[in-house]
């Protein structure tokens, strides 16, 4: 066992202005799980990579452990599996390398197949249990469950708990629950640790900001009660003050002396009160600082004319001599959430390609009703590039709901001024959601909406899709979200 310090660490981007990170101070243990959480765009990849040692950053990180990374950077993936493990870890044994491919339950036989052969889930597997082989280092976990179906995040969840010494970033709330002990969060003016799993950070998280909020409207209140007993004192004060050169009602002068002490009296208790109010807006101004608002979004659906919007008869999808789905029949009624469910490769996105128009070399019937508007959240981000006002351009449409959309997605301005190409891919996620939810339809088809995006712009998009009447057939792997939005399941 041993820590990991950060103190003072200062860090921004050569071509930024704004410190992502400033006078950050904090330490963890080397044994513990740790959940890596914080909205898009926060700074959680690159401090993975501060911590790798790729950036130059002013303040100390202090370790004895040597830190790996998930995922490995694989050069040459026409090598045989077993080779890419012997690079990355060349002392493990051949037995070891068995044990943890089992525990993962993958097939041994994938040693001796070249890499680029494997699934996304399996090479996903087998380069975490590579890096898990290297004792003694710290494992830095970025994003693993974006090519993992449901049942294997629940493997992958499952081992992951059986193991120490790792930062784990991902948003996928059951799964992060199931295998931390730990949470690390980048909140909006600091990080903090906390002992725990999602759950229980997410309980202490908003009764804190339940808490700050009932005490800021009380801290408010008692700041405009101080503020008008301050000007009563001192227009008391100045009245008495004025008092001194007149006389009183029997025609008799003025004790000016005493005049004079009544009013300096009520001005002290003018300035004391005024300190008190001061003291009252400092306190106040201490809070709020990391509450993350979570604003509603709008969207506005078109109704189809018919109860039926698509109809699949004995669908079945090639790609060459392979089938990947075969005699695939249903219907999309109005009103429908369908969650497409099935293992990797099984056909999930190319239904959802054929279904948006794409040419997909299938047999059957595809049944879409006439002038059925779609709107299309694509799997793939990697086409984004341009400012966000000449995509928004391209895309045709209305650039200043667009950017209200991103703004509580939790966008700030600067970003708008960037090259799209330059954000996060929780980022990028979101600039494919946006611009759906700018785009009215009678079909919302999503592949894999949510990799990459933040707990908080989940649970608003949760939210929006609950309050209206959204006809979507969708694939996701998030089980908290599946089990919220879906209303009917369709098994591939």
């Amino acid at each position: 066992m041993s820590m990991i310090k950060v103190e003072n660490l200062t860090f921004s981007y050569p071509s930024s202005y704004d410190n992502i990170f400033e006078n950050v101070s904090f330490q963890i243990d080397s044994d513990w799980k740790l959940g890596f959480i914080g909205r898009n765009g926060r700074g959680k990849t690159t401090f993975l990579n501060l911590l790798l040692g790729k950036y130059k950053y002013s303040g100390k990180i202090f370790s004895s452990v040597q830190f790996d990374y998930f995922p490995y950077p694989v050069c040459d993936k026409g090598r045989m599996t077993t080779d890419v493990l012997a690079e990355i870890c060349p002392i493990a044994e051949e037995w070891e390398k068995m044990r943890e491919l089992n525990y993962l339950e993958v097939e041994a036989d994938v040693l001796y197949r070249p890499f680029s052969t494997l699934s996304n889930g399996e090479q996903t597997k087998v380069l975490l249990a590579a890096l898990f082989l290297n004792e003694g280092h710290f494992l830095l976990i970025d994003e693993p469950t974006n090519h993992l179906d449901m049942q294997a995040r629940e493997i992958v969840s499952e081992y992951l708990r059986k193991k120490q010494g790792f930062i784990l970033v991902s948003h996928d709330r059951r799964f992060v629950d199931n295998c931390v002990d730990h949470i690390l969060s980048i909140n909006r003016t600091n990080i903090e640790v906390q002992k725990g799993n999602f759950s229980s950070w997410w309980e202490n998280k908003q009764r804190q900001d339940s808490l700050e909020i009932a005490t800021n409207e009380k801290l408010k209140k008692e700041v405009n009660r101080l503020s008008e007993a301050a000007k009563r004192n001192a227009n008391w004060s100045d009245k008495v003050e004025k008092s001194k050169k007149g006389t009183t009602n029997s025609g008799s002068k003025l004790d000016k002396g005493f005049v004079g002490h009544k009013a300096a009296k009520m001005m002290k208790r003018s300035k004391v009160i005024e300190a008190r109010q001061q003291e009252t807006i400092e306190k106040k101004s201490a809070l709020l600082k990391n509450i993350e608002t979570i604003a509603s979004l709008k969207i506005c659906p078109l109704i189809y004319h018919s109860d039926i919007l698509l109809r699949a008869s004995n669908l079945s999808i090639c790609y060459g001599q392979n089938i990947v789905c075969d005699n695939v029949s249903f219907e999309i009624r109005q009103g429908d959430r369908i969650a497409l469910d099935g293992k990797n490769g099984s056909g999930k996105s190319s239904l959802l390609k054929l279904i948006v128009g794409e040419t997909i070399v299938h047999s059957g019937e595809l049944s879409v009703g006439t002038q059925l508007i779609i709107s299309y959240v694509p799997q793939d981000t990697s086409h984004l590039r341009g400012l966000l006002s000449d995509y928004a351009r391209n895309c045709e449409i209305d650039e200043s709901l667009f950017k209200s959309i991103l703004r509580k997605l939790g966008f700030e301005r600067v970003q708008f001024e960037k090259d799209i190409a330059d954000f996060s891919g929780g980022q990028k996620k979101k600039v494919l959601i946006a611009r759906s939810l700018c785009e009215q339809a009678h079909l919302y088809v999503w592949d894999e909406p949510l990799n990459f995006i933040d707990v908080y712009s989940r649970i608003q998009i949760e939210q929006l899709i609950e309050e209206n009447a959204l006809t979507m057939i969708f694939v996701e792997h998030d089980k908290n979200f599946r089990e919220r939005i879906a209303t009917k399941t369709f098994q591939l």
